[in-house]
């Protein structure tokens, strides 16, 4: 102990690793030292998971979510000691998904804890979800002892080779004492610049209480010479650990557009006749409140396309807010305002844009900002900032500005004709089952002011996407550019938290819902009740579409007609079938699972629906 003092560098005094050592020792020959009658039992039995929930409680984190394992419950069980909601999933993705949603509804970090090795792994694709739609979340994952890692422990494999790619940052803990600067630091990286994940390994023994971990990693007889290192490796691992230490949030970095940007932006728009803004997910990223920017908009009174998150900004019915035709409209357009939007697959890689428009791009990352820039399109200006702030500066800068009332007026009667047409087809008759786009309508026309939208699916989703609209900003929660099928059950599951008084509908498709249908038990468990609507036509059917006439097989697109209400039965929650005998029904089974979810029970609507071809040219690739 002498020589492990005067060798590292710790605030802690002589008396400490003289302490520890005795206190060692002590433990290491008598089970009698750590009853609760012990002088010992406060100092021994205080752990590392504490320090991660102290911390979590000071940056306002109300909930974690998690799928138990043995590596982690340190951290779950002092959470829920200092008032931290502690939700348990079905699924590991399940958990980082809610952990999304959390952080897309708060606008703080969401909050999700795994067990090591296969719980890590089962969070791969929902952390990759996590950061290319850009929300700040903090994995947590457990991992061997430090001092058993690479040598063949129980789920021990290399956490941060697969992290690295995925996240902001990426860190080991290897002593108590760099949990608390760890976490705050991790907080603050995960909501600066463009928002993303930050993950954090805790090996077993940086978490556990010191008896428990050195009745675990100490042997009874160690070889020659190795007791030494032990020694030294556990009063190192626990070398001022409870020692105060600020746990308060650290500064986040916003990037904003400078005044002569903002400047030359009004200019630009100033002289349109014919603008249109793309708004992207970025728009709704704190710290602009949502309001504000609705305001702004409605202030410029340009046109708006909005995609992702920014879906329902401008609320149910705008009118500057244009749904239909956007390819025809930005062939128009004199002047496009990409705020948050990329011009990826969604834009035709910039292709959509026209050569004669005059371009403004608005976005976090430099990436993004200037995505395939140097094939298709080029910017007039490009801001890397935050969107919703340069759109308030925008407003103000052009006080007085309003966009020539023509040019929306046109583009919205091109929607009132497109919406017509839809409706249309709403009543016409599928061969069997239900018309999927009718059922949409009544759905719309029935869901709450305050609903929340979340979107889980292919085909019938993206039907969903033209006619459900949005009631407010934040109403709308999709897995954003990467696709990801699955994230129903969690987005639900973190909504229902965030909003506990409002409806939150999941749209599945059916293929989608098996991915976490099962969360109907976590619903029941944590009292969170949603509606989910099935849109069953018993298969992948964005793949057959093309795949049928293309290659001429529906090789692995078929599934059944499957009794999705019966599984939500199961799990505790209530199921309807609803097919074409219930056509005159609809109305009244739908207010019915509304009554029943206001009353504390989750429930699901399977809706056989037959095929249309609203979506033919559609492309799943």
């Amino acid at each position: 102990p002498f020589g492990y003092w005067k060798t590292h560098s710790t605030t802690d005094p002589w008396w400490f690793h003289i302490g520890s050592f005795v206190i060692f020792y002590i433990s290491y020959t008598s089970d009698h030292l750590f009853q609760s009658g012990s002088p010992f039992f406060f100092l021994i039995t205080r752990h590392g998971g504490e320090s991660v929930a102290e911390v979590l409680r000071a940056h306002g984190i109300k909930y974690v979510f998690t799928l138990v394992g043995g590596h982690i419950s340190p951290i779950l069980v002092a959470c829920e000691k200092v008032g931290i909601r502690v939700v348990d999933t079905r699924h590991e993705a399940t958990a980082v998904f809610a952990a999304d949603a959390v952080a897309r509804l708060s606008g703080s970090v969401g909050v999700a804890a795994v067990t090591a090795g296969p719980g890590l792994t089962n969070a791969v694709t929902a952390v990759k979800n996590a950061q290319m739609a850009e929300s700040p979340l903090l994995l947590i994952g457990g991992a061997a002892g430090t001092i058993l890692q690479g040598r063949g422990a129980l789920q021990d494999i290399d956490h941060m080779s697969l992290f690295k790619p995925l996240c902001k940052f990426c860190a080991s803990i290897r002593t108590i004492r760099e949990i608390v600067p760890t976490v705050r630091n991790a907080l603050a990286i995960a909501q600066s610049g463009t928002p993303g994940p930050v993950f954090i390994e805790f090996p077993l023994d940086t978490l556990y209480p010191f008896h428990l971990v050195s009745k675990e990693f100490i042997p009874k007889s160690p070889p020659k010479g190795l007791m030494g290192n032990l020694i030294n490796h556990m009063l190192n691992l626990y070398a001022g650990a409870w020692e105060p230490r600020d746990v308060s949030p650290l500064p986040v970095h916003i990037p904003l557009a400078t005044d002569d940007q903002v400047q030359k932006c009004i200019e630009l728009v100033s002289r349109a006749k014919k603008p249109v803004i793309l708004l992207g997910s970025q728009a709704v990223l704190a710290p602009t409140p949502a309001e504000e920017i609705r305001k702004a908009l409605e202030g410029l009174g340009i046109p708006c396309f909005l995609g992702g998150m920014s879906r329902g900004i401008l609320g149910k019915d705008s009118p500057i807010q244009i749904r239909q035709n956007r390819r025809d409209a930005l062939k128009e357009a004199d002047l496009v305002l990409l705020a948050g939007t990329v011009c990826d697959f969604r834009l035709g890689y910039g292709r959509v844009l026209s050569r004669h428009s005059k371009i403004i791009a608005v976005n976090r990352d430099k990436s993004q900002l200037l995505k395939n820039s140097d094939l298709f399109w080029k910017p007039t200006i490009a801001v890397q900032g935050d969107v919703g702030s340069l759109l308030v500066q925008l407003s103000k800068g052009l006080k007085g500005y309003h966009c020539p009332q023509e040019w929306p007026q046109s583009l919205k009667a091109q929607d009132a004709t497109k919406e017509a047409a839809n409706r249309a087809k709403a009543e016409e008759k599928t061969e069997q089952h239900l018309n999927p786009l009718k059922v949409l309508y009544r759905v719309d026309e029935l869901m709450a002011e305050d609903a929340v939208i979340v979107v889980d699916g292919g085909d019938f989703v993206g039907s969903a996407a033209y006619i459900l609209r949005p009631r407010g900003p934040l109403h709308w929660l999709d897995p954003g550019a990467f696709g990801t099928l699955g994230v129903g059950g969690g987005f639900a599951l973190g909504a229902k938290l965030c909003r506990p008084d409002s409806e939150v509908w999941i749209i599945y498709g059916d293929g989608s819902s098996g991915y976490s249908i099962a969360e109907f038990d976590t619903f029941t468990r944590h009292k969170t009740p949603i509606i989910a609507v099935v849109g069953n036509d018993a298969g992948w059917t964005q793949i057959s579409r093309e795949q049928v006439p293309m290659l001429g097989s529906n090789v692995a697109c078929g599934l059944a007609f499957t009794d999705y209400h019966t599984v939500a039965d199961g799990y505790g929650g209530k199921g309807y079938l609803m097919g074409r005998e219930d056509e005159e029904k609809m109305s009244d089974i739908i207010r019915k699972a509304q009554k029943e979810t206001r009353e504390g029970k989750a429930t699901l609507l399977n809706v056989l629906i037959g095929k249309t071809n609203f979506r033919e040219g559609s492309v799943s690739v």
